[in-house]
């Protein structure tokens, strides 16, 4: 269970909404809030602190797969500016993956660097999570009574040197650690093939180069790796970032045999196709790659069965230089995809597009993260006892993405000019009204969220 470094005072209330997305479905609602928590729902009409009239009002997003990249590459991303886009996109809850700060979060020391880089910069509660590389399995016991929701590894290279993939009895040796600590342990599952990839003869600024450079059996290889070891092992595993969806029967056959396995992708792979990627565009640049059409509509169907859990940014982002703008290189060009203010929105529009509802869109990006992170039941949700984590927004209203309105450190990412539908007005961290008509707060009011075990 993940639970506040600094509580802090939070404010109590009444919040009432024509459209509420509950367990049983889109009612009225008035919620009572007192101690950061939902004490109380009551379904008649009542007098309330807070009107929202007919938005749609939601559990606030756990967008649990961020790279904020501070301390060490703050000029990439930092806690303030990530935690106000978050607030921006409605999210209440993110988790910090262990790399690209400096240094990575591979031990005790660097956890706790961490933790004092993100004081008083929060305006959304922030969990971390560790890292898994070769030689500090003897750390993971120590991170986890520090406060660590889990571990990362990486099955190919990371992309910096300072956090190496794992080999496979790096991993037989730590998951049992992992299983014992009761933490999962999160997968980048992608296998390097020993036979030099064909890229077919592309320039460099043709984005069919990078495509053919990650193929989906580097990902299927890896998935089936990662099932053989948990069968063996019995350790929670999570894949992070799915692309591959030739990758979902056996994942699907996994899920049948009680494995305990998790699978998370991204608004990327959901919204972009490969087909549309425009010549020298780096800010498309990810690992694994945006695959084609017929790709997107399979992970979509993988969502609908349920083969998929969640869907998460994967937030990645980088100095604009390092997408090499000038040359488009997609070769040599930095990997990753911004999209943390974005994620609602961009999922929504093309979900709703496909007969998906509200509903859907609470349990992929709010409830399903909250379990990953441990906190099913407290967060994620609207019932009472929950933290009273909420966003309010507007499914039908459209706008552009401008960068003027983004609030990353740099407003660099493939969705600039797209027209999307959803607009956040409000969202509230355990009560607290971080975001109000869409601007956020003046003071930082989140906290560094860490793990418990007594409950």
């Amino acid at each position: 269970m993940l639970y506040p470094l600094e509580p802090g005072h939070t404010p109590d209330g009444r919040i009432r909404c024509e459209r509420v997305v509950t367990h049983q479905g889109l009612m009225p609602a008035t919620l009572t809030i007192q101690d950061g928590q939902i004490i109380g729902i009551d379904h008649s009409a009542g007098v309330a602190d807070i009107d929202l009239g007919d938005a749609l009002l939601m559990a606030g997003l756990v967008d649990a797969h961020v790279h904020i990249n501070e301390p060490g590459r703050t000029e990439w991303e930092g806690f303030k500016t990530a935690t106000r886009a978050a607030a921006r996109g409605g999210v209440s809850v993110l988790a910090d993956m262990p790399l690209n700060s400096m240094p990575v979060t591979t031990s005790r020391m660097a956890l706790a660097e961490k933790i004092q880089a993100a004081a008083g910069k929060l305006w959304v509660d922030c969990a971390l999570w560790g890292g898994l590389v070769p030689g500090n399995v003897d750390e993971l016991s120590g991170l986890v009574a520090d406060g660590v929701a889990g571990f990362k590894a990486f099955l190919c290279h990371s992309g910096i040197d300072d956090f190496p993939a794992v080999e496979r009895a790096d991993l037989e040796r730590a998951m049992p650690i992992l299983k014992g600590l009761g933490v999962p342990l999160l997968f980048h599952a992608e296998l390097e093939s020993e036979v030099p990839v064909d890229v077919g003869g592309y320039a460099l600024s043709d984005y069919l180069r990078w495509l053919h450079a990650r193929p989906r059996e580097w990902e299927d290889r890896a998935v089936a790796m990662v099932i053989d070891l948990v069968e063996q092992t019995g350790c929670p595993a999570h894949i992070v970032h799915l692309s591959s969806a030739t990758a979902l029967p056996m994942i699907r056959a996994a899920k049948a045999r009680g494995l305990p396995i998790t699978v998370e992708t991204c608004p990327h792979y959901l919204c972009l196709v490969a087909e549309d990627v425009p010549a020298g565009a780096t800010e498309y640049k990810c690992a694994p790659p945006i695959r084609g059409s017929e790709n997107r509509e399979a992970l979509w169907a993988g969502l609908a069965e349920g083969i998929i859990d969640q869907v998460v940014t994967d937030h990645s982002p980088c100095i604009p230089s390092l997408k090499l703008p000038e040359t488009g290189d997609f070769e040599n060009a930095w990997g990753g995809i911004a999209s943390l203010q974005l994620g609602l929105a961009s999922v929504w529009s093309e979900a709703g597009r496909r007969g998906f509802n509200v509903r859907d869109i609470a349990r992929w990006m709010s409830h399903a993260p909250a379990q990953l992170l441990g906190m099913a039941g407290r967060c994620g949700t609207i019932q009472p006892g929950a933290r009273a984590d909420l966003v309010s927004w507007r499914p039908s209203q459209r706008f552009e993405v401008l960068a003027e309105d983004l609030l990353q450190r740099h407003p660099l990412t493939p969705y600039l000019g797209q027209s999307l539908y959803g607009v956040v007005e409000d969202t509230w961290v355990r009560g607290q009204h971080v975001l109000r008509n869409g601007v956020p707060s003046e003071a930082p009011c989140g906290s560094i969220l860490l793990r418990k075990d007594d409950e």
